[in-house]
């Protein structure tokens, strides 16, 4: 074997760009490494979190013992214990404060971060905030059973606590996907807290009350813990086996850095997958009985991607039929509709929440 005098080994690919084995900084937590990188140049990911910051909401549970990874029982680095007493959730805003307020909730799997280009457009009149749930993006990834158990109550007592953290008037709220039931279910204890809500891609019909083969593999015994900590399957395959596009390598990136950065977010996706294959068809029966009820009032409204993969269309048209609810088509979007229709969801959402707003 050949010695090496130098401490950084550079291997060129192509002459197109240099991967730096041994980076300056590494961020791992003991567990992932992502000490390589791409290029000195500034990344999507770091631009994204600096427009951001961190709010401080929900009690951490627990006992306060320091979490270890379940496969190896090995202490685990700080990205997956708890940052305090109270979890920090990653927000960006846009938009006057003083402006109503538009919370942007983002789907299983997913970040914020797919709401980049319905943020601008709504800043123009809103408040518009878009946050990583727990165990997602920038925000707080604590070990399962070491202060949050991803369980999808514990996500509706979470988002309450966000929501009275950041928003003291009415809101209006748009969810994608199968974070949708929790959503519902926040808002049927908090109608008065409500302008409007906004259905993207939700699951509403016993058809949906499965997670797809792509989602439900992460909570198989050893099979999901091997796959969660795999960046490319627990975020490019889980992102674009749904819809009809494929995904920007800039934008991808930003989607795979938790999962480079740090194996809580593997165990994370683990645990969230396991409660969504327990919980989620209680959930969307939940979330079918509330939405139909004639005592929900709040203004509600569903946008559908036709080119969704996940989710069938059958039967969503006679749902919003049946229960008096706003239904628009996107027919070239798929399941995450903010990420491949960005903008002209951001004019859709504006049109409805504009045509009366209580404070």
């Amino acid at each position: 074997m050949v010695g090496l005098s130098s401490s950084r080994l550079k291997l060129s690919v192509e002459s197109l760009s240099d991967y730096l084995i041994d980076a300056p900084v590494s961020a791992g937590d003991g567990f992932s490494f992502s000490g390589g990188k791409y290029s000195d140049e500034p990344n999507p990911s770091d631009e994204w979190f600096k427009q951001g910051k961190f709010v401080k909401a929900y009690p951490v549970g627990g006992t306060g013992e320091k979490a270890k990874d379940p496969i190896f029982g090995l202490t685990m680095g700080a990205g997956s214990q708890a940052s305090g007493d109270v979890f920090r959730w990653f927000s960006v805003e846009s938009g006057k404060a003083d402006n109503p307020t538009v919370i942007l909730i983002h789907g299983f799997p997913s970040q914020a971060y797919s709401y980049r280009k319905v943020l601008p457009v709504l800043s123009k009149n809103y408040h518009a905030i878009a946050f990583d749930w727990l165990g997602f993006g920038f925000s707080d990834k604590p070990q399962p059973r070491y202060g949050f158990d991803y369980t999808l109550g514990e996500y509706v007592s979470a988002l309450e606590s966000f929501v009275n953290e950041v928003a003291a008037d009415k809101v209006s709220l748009v969810v994608q996907g199968y974070f949708s039931p929790v959503v519902v279910k926040y808002a049927s204890n908090h109608q008065e807290k409500l302008n409007d809500l906004i259905l993207l891609n939700p699951p509403l019909t016993a058809k949906h009350a499965n997670l797809p083969s792509t989602l439900s593999i992460f909570s198989n015994f050893l099979l999901g813990e091997i796959f969660s900590q795999d960046p490319l399957r627990a975020s490019d395959k889980a992102l674009t086996s749904c819809g009809p596009y494929a995904m920007k390598e800039d934008d991808a990136m930003v989607y795979r850095r938790p999962y480079l950065t740090s194996g809580s977010s593997g165990f994370a996706l683990n645990a969230i997958s396991r409660a969504m294959k327990k919980e989620l068809k209680a959930y969307v029966e939940d979330t079918k009985a509330i939405l139909t009820d004639k005592n929900w009032k709040v203004r509600t409204t569903v946008c559908w991607g036709q080119r969704d993969r996940w989710l069938n269309y059958d039967e969503v048209i006679d749902f919003c039929k049946n229960s008096n609810h706003k239904l628009i088509e996107l027919p070239m979007a798929g399941h995450h509709v903010q990420e491949d229709s960005g903008e002209e969801l951001g004019g859709i959402i504006s049109g409805l929440i504009s045509r009366r707003i209580i404070t």
